[in-house]
């Protein structure tokens, strides 16, 4: 019997403000001569299982999308919606457009570019088997809990402890439950699983490693070209038409 994976539809937030970049807008930052995002979404729109992208971005960004990348995106098939002032709040937005095709739903962040083909393909059988799956880094370092003084309190075991990735899957239902009501102000939610873990689900972890790198800084940049050139060729990706090179 031939398995058949879901369906799914890749939300990818890209509604950050660039804090810890120097000022600058990371998304459009140029890794091996295209922006950041395109370089991400370029992971996903030749997928089989992908049935629909999604880039989520800041309103302050939504003039610059359309104006220099609108063309592309169409062209990739990609739809651009408009985030909110957390990740959570622009995943719940993206959530409201997410096509009645997709089985299971995605999560990357936009800024995430150097994520494997094996990975992607790990994380999304895990979660076709299990509901819901994301990758996670074992920690390796040695872990201090320190006070506000700056003084150490104690040493932190690292066993049993990982660092969490993306993308992160989801079936669609668990995933619309757990934002069916806005996620509170005061909330610390960093990542979609801590909410599903909440709404009662088990989430499984695949194992990753640490080349699966977010952009944060401008050194990370260095380091994810490092990243790209140490692999194999990739496979060629989908031309994005003869106004390419004007507008990167």
């Amino acid at each position: 019997m031939v398995n058949v994976m879901p369906k799914i539809a890749v939300i990818l937030p890209a509604a950050g403000r660039s804090e810890r970049f120097g000022g600058a807008d990371k998304l459009v930052a140029k890794l091996d001569g295209r922006p950041v995002f395109i370089r991400t979404i370029e992971l996903f729109i030749n997928r089989d299982d992908v049935c629909q992208t999604l880039l989520v971005v800041s309103p302050d960004n939504m003039k610059i999308i359309k104006e220099k990348y609108a063309a592309n995106l169409g062209f990739m098939g990609v739809q651009v919606a408009e985030g909110g002032q957390r990740r959570c709040d622009s995943v719940r937005a993206a959530l409201e457009k997410v096509s009645d095709e997709a089985e299971l739903i995605a999560v990357h962040d936009a800024v995430r570019p150097c994520v494997s083909s094996k990975l992607i393909d790990a994380v999304f059988a895990e979660a076709a088997k299990s509901g819901a799956a994301i990758p996670g880094c074992p920690i390796v370092g040695t872990l201090k809990l320190v006070s506000e003084s700056g003084v150490i309190d104690e040493t932190v075991s690292r066993a049993r402890l990982f660092e969490a990735q993306t993308p992160q899957v989801f079936k669609r239902q668990w995933l619309l439950d757990a934002y069916a009501d806005p996620v509170p102000p005061d909330a610390d939610v960093t990542d979609d699983s801590q909410l599903v873990e909440q709404a009662g689900h088990a989430v499984s972890v695949v194992t990753a490693d640490a080349t699966n790198i977010k952009i944060t800084t401008k050194a990370d940049i260095t380091l994810a070209n490092a990243i790209l050139k140490a692999r194999p060729a990739a496979a060629p990706r989908k031309s994005l038409g003869a106004f390419e090179e004007a507008q990167w």
